[in-house]
């Protein structure tokens, strides 16, 4: 099994990331939707960003947001990557990818998902991201039946999310997908919305890339 990447989204507090970052987890999320309980605020500090190496890529997590406003945030805080969460089209999604950002696209999957739907936004996006479906845009904190994976035969590579906990490794290494490239984590490592259990995620990422070395 290929080493897997890692991303921990969710972040905003300070401390929590310096000590996340011993980790060294592959990317780091900072949420930029207001509904969302872990939103990073209308003014964030930018020492949440700044204190990010460069070996760690920053993403900023966005649900319909207003184009050129996707485009600032990412400027602003030096963010490598836009995570699109809601109806974003795909040329939507290629005008971001056209200005140098990496975009991945978040689908929410359920029993009934057709994965054929996604190719109008192959080239136009770097990555998916497979969650689970819910009522409102974002993480459920559920996992959806990752066996409808076998069905995704698209050339996109993808990230896991939904649900992901310190217990999954197991089954994590049980679970083979070519185009499987990161693993989502967030509620399931966290203290309270927004805090993550550092020492968690440490152990979780060390154990995941034991098993995809």
């Amino acid at each position: 099994m290929k080493t897997l990447k890692i991303k921990v989204c969710g972040m905003r507090e300070s401390e929590n990331i310096w000590e996340l970052l011993h980790a060294s987890p592959d990317y780091v999320g900072y949420i930029f939707y207001p509904k969302s309980k872990r939103f990073v605020g209308e003014d964030p500090k930018p020492e949440i960003f700044s204190l990010v190496p460069k070996s760690t890529q920053k993403v900023g997590v966005f649900v319909n947001e207003d184009l050129e406003k996707v485009r600032v945030i990412c400027s602003k805080f030096q963010l490598e990557v836009a995570q699109l969460h809601g109806n974003e089209s795909p040329e939507y999604c290629q005008v971001l990818k056209a200005g140098g950002l990496q975009v991945f696209k978040a689908f929410s999957v359920g029993e009934h998902f057709d994965f054929l739907q996604l190719e109008s936004y192959i080239g136009a996006v770097d990555y998916f991201l497979f969650d689970t479906k819910g009522k409102l845009p974002g993480g459920t904190g559920l996992k959806f039946n990752w066996n409808l994976l076998h069905d995704y035969q698209l050339p996109v590579p993808f990230f896991l999310s939904g649900g992901i906990g310190p217990h999954d490794v197991d089954a994590l290494a049980q679970l083979e997908h070519d185009q499987l490239f990161a693993l989502d984590i967030n509620s399931g490592f966290e203290l309270e919305p927004a805090l993550k259990d550092t020492h968690k995620v440490k152990v979780f990422i060390n154990q995941i890339r034991k098993i995809t070395t």
